[in-house]
């Protein structure tokens, strides 16, 4: 491949000119748009000779390195006698301050596009023009500067320069990366039964532009299979980048050691796992800012060496290795992520950083998704994940404090809030005697007021004031924002629902079929895998994820003999109204089972209540078996200390009581005889709730089994989640309960894996 970098012009000169600190103050998030607003009202103001948005594309060589450079300049004015370059900007600062050198930048992108013109154009002078404007006065300042070509040039070349030690940092690395991805062999001696079928799915659909929806079971080795492919898709030249997004941290370190075992055998390729910025900051608050955090002071100053220094040493870097450059370089960990990230060719993180509208990664442009892929992995979890991010709710608690706490202080946002207050209320009393009311369309008042309260607020919290009332009004702020926000989403896929209990109220857009809005945030994707474990039945997902005529679908079946577990179903009812009934029986089934099988055994249960009512009949028995139990909210240590008590070669049975769906149900790896056995008590059904009713009436009226798409679909894949705790690798052997007499229902025969087939009942 020749030595070629292609980019645009704003992150070449952010590059080389970027400055000063990170100062995450309290900024309107109406600004992009007012922005565009102001930069329209300019463009109005151009004679009919002028063009707007005019695209300008050069090459530029420089130390046997070709700089391949485009960009959409503001203005191009021909109505004077020499061609002028005009470049706008909006800000809210006070245009008075504004001098001819308050940001560098602003003239490089300016005189980029000048050079580009007028190198097109045989041109041998240009004017180069900025143009500052007041987001609300609309108050004007220009400077200008008429540059010769020869100026323009020296200026450019000046820039490339201080440019190309980064550029041939990564024009090397992508050499590497290509010549290495040609010799990588697989890693293993062999493929599992299964893997060479799925490695060569992704592949497929990642030549032929697809989507792919891919059912994979435990140890088909689903990190590999996935990843593999996709970076020998790399070295052929169909993709440049991979998103591998997960839900939680135990699938991203899976992602990071398949990474590094292929580094061993001789890749060369570079990766950033993007980390919660709450769980990577330095300081004790997540303050971002320049007076109160040493790493974002001076940010922009430094950021620039802690990139070529990581960059040339590193290719893996996760959360531990980005945090040791971030401290060498005293640069925000978080900040520094997102800028390696730029760089990498696989960024490993959340489902949020793609899908959710209030995170995306912005940074990441349009034109280059079309060379990019998306591996969504665990992605049975997406569609509870997207409903939550596609939903939004108002309480009305926090803005009847904001109009006790504004009294007498701030008019617009006393008034404001109270209205918002009232206005729920009234909604609570269209409730009458329900406890829930659906409403037939959002009503417009609420959105007149919450933009009455936005404006208020915006006016008060850019004062950058300190104190509680001031926090309580930054979180209403933004929950009315994305209230807003999510209005726009709204269409015939959601519902509005208010419920009220004692004096709160609230409102809900409710996603009830995050499918579409899931297509839209993931188009122009070269491909998307969605892949797991339990993406059964597959047609539920496709529906709940979005899939097109032409998507591709794979089933794997399972890599492990079906004797490696034995099954039995013991058939109890688990009923609510039957729950201290089963008790007994199940505590003698676990008696005969770990008596003739010893060992360790993970019990899980629909919901704690029910776990604590077996648990503590368990404690009665005196039996001698050693017992822990999953308690609500506990940290990452107390989990960690949870799992270690699975030590393989106990003298002593242990018993694990946990619940399904919960922190140990999925992502846990206890191989040998760390895990013997695993109890699923009931068939997984979500409590019965407004919400999921809401929902079965929904896929009701849409011709689809309502109740199977709110509470069995979602209940049969925890438990299939749960069981898929025990037999991890092929040396694996142990035991498998089911207890609930639906699972012998031919309903239930359907949704359990074949390998489960070869049941036992225990009458």
């Amino acid at each position: 491949m020749s030595k070629e970098i292609r980019l645009s012009v704003r992150p070449l000169v952010e590059y080389v000119f970027r400055s000063g600190s990170i100062d995450n103050r309290f900024r309107s998030s109406s600004s992009m748009t007012e922005g565009t607003i102001a930069h329209q009202k300019i463009q109005k103001t151009y004679a009919q000779s002028d063009q707007k948005e005019v695209y300008l594309k050069t090459e530029i060589n420089f130390k046997g390195l070709s700089f391949v450079i485009d960009g959409r300049c503001d203005g191009l004015l021909k109505s004077e006698d020499i061609i002028t370059v005009d470049e706008i900007k909006s800000t809210r600062n006070d245009v008075a301050d504004i001098t001819d050198n308050t940001n560098p930048v602003h003239w490089a992108q300016a005189k980029f596009y000048a050079y580009m013109y007028a190198r097109e154009h045989e041109l041998e002078k240009m004017k180069v023009q900025l143009t500052y404007v007041h987001v609300e006065t609309e108050e004007k300042k220009q400077f200008s500067q008429v540059c010769t070509f020869s100026e323009l040039e020296t200026y450019i070349m000046g820039v490339v320069k201080k440019f190309e030690p980064y550029a041939a940092l990564l024009l090397d690395h992508r050499e590497k990366r290509n010549r290495s991805i040609k010799e990588l062999p697989f890693p293993f001696e062999s493929y599992r039964t299964g893997q060479r079928k799925f490695a060569g799915a992704v592949y497929k659909s990642i030549a032929d532009e697809k989507d792919l929806f891919a059912h994979a079971p435990t140890g088909t080795g689903k990190t590999i299979s996935t990843i593999f492919p996709t970076i020998k898709a790399i070295g052929e030249g169909h993709l440049e980048r991979v998103f591998y997004l997960t839900a939680k941290t135990i699938t991203r370190t899976a992602a990071e050691e398949t990474l590094a075992l292929m580094k061993d055998k001789g890749l060369h390729m570079s990766s950033v796992t993007i980390t919660a910025k709450d769980k990577v900051c330095f300081k004790e608050k997540t303050v971002c800012q320049k007076d109160y955090c040493e790493f974002a002071d001076g940010y922009y100053d430094r950021v620039n060496n802690g990139l070529l220094d990581t960059l040339a040493n590193e290719t893996l870097m996760g959360r531990v290795k980005i945090g040791e450059y971030a401290r060498k370089h005293k640069l925000c960990p978080f900040e520094f992520s997102l800028d390696l990230a730029y760089t990498a060719d696989m960024i490993i993180g959340d489902y949020n950083y793609i899908f959710d509208p209030r995170v995306s990664l912005k940074r990441f442009l349009e034109d280059q998704k079309k060379r990019a892929i998306l591996l969504v992995d665990e992605a049975h979890n997406l569609v509870d994940r997207a409903r939550g991010m596609f939903s939004a709710e108002l309480y009305k608690s926090p803005f009847l404090q904001l109009k006790r706490a504004f009294k007498g202080v701030d008019e617009g946002i006393f008034e404001s809030a109270k209205a918002i207050n009232d206005d729920l209320l009234k909604l609570k009393k269209q409730c009458g005697d329900k406890r829930l009311m659906e409403l037939d369309e959002i009503p417009d008042s609420l959105f007149s007021l919450l933009d009455a309260f936005v404006t208020a607020a915006e006016k008060e919290l850019l004062k950058q004031k300190d104190g509680e009332a001031q926090e309580l009004l930054v979180n209403a702020y933004f929950t009315a924002k994305n209230f807003v926000r999510i209005s726009d989403l709204y269409d015939e896929r959601y519902v509005t629902y208010v419920d009220h209990e004692k004096s709160e109220v609230r409102i809900k857009m409710f996603c009830l079929d995050p499918s579409h809005l899931l297509q839209q945030f993931g188009k122009g994707y070269r491909s998307k895998v969605y892949f797991s474990a339990t993406l059964s039945p597959l047609h539920y997902f496709k529906d709940m994820l979005g899939t097109d005529e032409e998507d591709y679908t794979i089933s794997i079946p399972s890599p492990f003999a079906k004797e490696n577990a034995e099954v039995f179903i013991q058939p109890l009812s688990t009923r609510y109204r039957d729950r201290e009934r089963s008790v007994r029986p199940i505590l003698s089934m676990v008696k005969n089972l770990v008596e003739t099988r010893p060992g360790n055994y993970l019990f899980f249960f629909p919901s704690y209540a029910y776990m604590q009512m077996v648990y503590e009949q368990f404690e009665d028995q005196d039996w001698g078996y050693e017992a822990i139990i999953q308690s609500s909210g506990m940290a990452e240590d107390e989990r960690e200390d949870f799992l270690a008590r699975f030590e393989a070669g106990n003298d002593k049975t242990l018993i694990g009581f946990a619940v399904m769906g919960g922190i140990f149900s999925e992502g846990v790896d206890l191989k040998g005889d760390r895990l013997n056995g695993v109890v699923v008590v009931g068939v997984g059904l979500p409590q019965l709730n407004p919400e999921r009713n809401i929902i079965k009436k929904y896929f009701n009226k849409n011709d689809k089994n309502g109740y199977d798409y709110a509470y069995v679909y979602p209940g049969i894949n925890k438990v299939l989640q749960a069981g898929g705790r025990l037999i991890r690798t092929e040396d694996d052997h142990g035991t498998i309960v089911l207890v609930d007499d639906r699972f012998l229902t031919p309903k239930y025969q359907k949704l359990l894996p074949a390998e489960w087939m070869d049941f036992k009942v225990i009458r």
